[in-house]
């Protein structure tokens, strides 16, 4: 893992939830933890590694994530054993 996917795993995990982080952070995160990406229909994603699975929305039009995907990916990121 880089340099940059640690500082977006600890900003994650910051208290309070930060709601302006780029989901496209976010995604690459997931990919560098070796997270499998799923497309489904329109803005719809899969992350999947070892069998646990997340589901997400993609933030459109505007880029950054809200609280509830921070948290959501948190909670992901909390099965998958990954903290900061």
């Amino acid at each position: 893992m880089k340099a940059k996917h640690r500082k977006t795993l600890t900003v994650i995990f910051a208290e309070p939830v930060n709601g302006n982080i780029e989901w496209e952070k976010i995604e690459t995160l997931f990919i560098a933890l070796g997270c499998r990406v799923i497309e489904g229909a329109g803005s719809s994603v899969t992350f999947e590694r070892d069998g646990i699975r997340a589901y997400f929305h993609r933030p459109h039009p505007a880029k950054a994530a809200l609280r509830y995907r921070i948290k959501d990916a948190r909670d992901f990121l909390i099965k998958l054993g990954e903290k900061p």
